[in-house]
Order: structure tokens, then sequence, then C-alpha cells
């Protein structure tokens, strides 16, 4: 581990000790010990924020905005460390300088993915944690992946799902979560996408849905009673004028669209221009402004 994870604190939490999270004890096969490096007191209940693990820039972003809305109102963040989704969860949280939970699927002292080391470190160094039910010195192993499902669902007061396909691992965080009680929160995604057929699935089957800030808020108003946090439409403030849509914007924040699809949308807004020369310099413009991004399977979507 990096030196800053090194020197940190170690705790070891037998069931029992005063310190082990009481709501640990209603999930399914409570862990006999907790290994935690940081501050043992960050695992208090929180919001879990979880999703794919090959995040498209709309799940990613999604992440990052909901835990650092969350962490701005003082609602730690739980999630599992992993790429795509759970980073960009605890990276909001970090950024509104609040505090964030890993649960890791082997020993703290054998951080997975590697790449994530110095995230593991700004974590703990917020006042946050890392916590596992493996003793140290314990390798990662598939099966662990699923298993530490059941201590995120268990650790938050409810599971924001931002991106989910089936089958998932993060379907199972929302499996895990409702055998306990917990509410599920889903953000919806659109219906042509792999990647959303589990969150929207869950939303089919009665999950709550957050579809904007707002909503976001009423439910940690409901959850935690945060109150919501002014949005800067103060009396006397001068709004800023709208700008004019974007077609192509317009039309990739209904879904993610492929080039042949793309080329219709060029083809109706073009005018006399070349349809694909129009597609292309839109397309570049996007990219370069954050606007838009290229996704894994080729598709352009919004960037998050």
């Amino acid at each position: 581990m990096i030196r800053a994870l090194e020197d940190a604190p170690r705790t070891e939490l037998p069931r029992g000790d005063a310190r082990y999270p009481a709501a640990l004890l209603e999930a399914r096969n409570p862990p006999e010990r907790l290994y935690v490096v940081g501050d043992a007191s960050a695992l208090g209940e929180g919001l879990a924020v979880v999703g794919a693990r090959k995040a498209t820039p709309y799940g990613a972003g999604c992440a990052r905005r909901f835990a650092r809305l969350a962490a701005e109102r003082g609602v730690r963040v739980v999630s599992g460390g992993a790429r795509g989704c759970d980073a960009a969860a605890h990276e909001g949280a970090l950024a509104a300088g609040g505090v964030t939970v890993a649960v890791l699927g082997g020993g703290c002292d054998r951080l997975y993915p590697k790449e994530h080391a110095g995230l593991f470190a700004r974590i703990v160094e917020a006042g946050g944690a890392l916590v596992s039910e493996h003793p140290w010195g314990t390798d990662p192993r598939p099966w662990m992946f699923r298993e530490r499902n059941r201590i995120i669902a268990a650790l938050a007061r409810a599971t924001l799902i931002v991106e989910a396909g089936l089958p998932s691992g993060t379907f199972s965080t929302a499996d895990e979560a409702l055998a306990t009680a917990r509410e599920v929160l889903v953000v919806p995604g659109a219906i042509t996408a792999a990647s959303s057929r589990g969150a929207n699935r869950l939303l089919y089957q009665g999950a709550s849905p957050v579809v904007d800030d707002e909503s976001f808020e009423d439910a940690l108003f409901s959850l935690f009673g945060c109150l919501k946090q002014p949005n800067g439409d103060a009396p006397g403030r001068k709004r800023r004028r709208a700008a004019p849509a974007d077609p192509l914007l317009a039309a990739l924040s209904a879904e993610p669209l492929g080039m042949d699809e793309l080329l219709e949308v060029a083809r109706r807004h073009a005018g006399g221009q070349d349809a694909r020369s129009w597609l292309a310099v839109r397309l570049a413009e996007a990219e370069a402004s954050g606007a838009a991004a290229r996704y894994p399977d080729g598709r352009w979507g919004p960037a998050g």
C-alpha cells in the first residue's frame, strides 16, 4: 500500500464490539469481524451509491453528481471502490469535502483495483474508511465481490442505483437492500441501453425514481432529514437567457445514438450543408466542451 495508507490506523471490530455498526446486524449473514483502515466511526449509516464498472459517461456522471449532493448535506457515501460508477461516487463525495466508505472485496491491505490506491488514500485522509470482512493479507477472489454487496447495502439507509445491466453485481446490491427492508432509489436510463436494463427493471418493480436534483433532494429529506439547498434564484438575481437548443445535443440527451442515427439527425438539421461534415464539426465541439462523449460501444451520448 502507499505510504498514506500504511500510516493509517487499522482496527478490528468483532461482532459484539460497541463500535461494530448496528446496521450490519440486519444483513444476511452479518460478518463475524470487520477489518478497517481509517476512521472506524465512519461506518455509520449512509447512502450507498453504486453502478456499473464499465460505466458510460452518463452513469459515472450521475454517480458523481448525486454522491456530491449527498455529501454536501452531510450524508456519508458508501460504495465498493470498483472501477466506473463506484469510483465516481467516492470522487463526488470527496469533491464535496464529505466522508465516504469503500467496502472492499478482499483484505484492506490487498487493494483492488490497484490503480485506485490513490483514491483509497484520499478516502482515508478525508476521514473515511476502507472496510472488509476478510482478514489482512486476503487476496480478492471473484465470489467475494458478490458477498461484499450485502455489507454495502446494510451500511446504507438507502441504495442509489445509477446504472445497472442484467445480470450485474449492482443489481445484486439492490436485492440485498430490499432483503433488509432498505429503500432502493434508481436513476432511469434509456430503454435501448443494455447498461440500464437492470436499473429500469428495478423501477418497473417499484423502486423510487431519481429523475433530477429535486427528486433526489426530496429523497434525502425523507431519509435523512436533509434540508434542500438554495437554488440560486434569489429575488433580484438576473437569470441568464437560455441559449438556443442544439439539435444534436437535444437528440443525445434523450438516449445514446450510433452513427447511423446521428446521421439521420444531421440530415434533418444540416440545411444545405453536407450532413457528415455538419455532424463531424458538432460532435467535435460537443466532445471538446464536455457536453458529449463517445461510449465504449461506439455510440455517442451525454458526458454526464
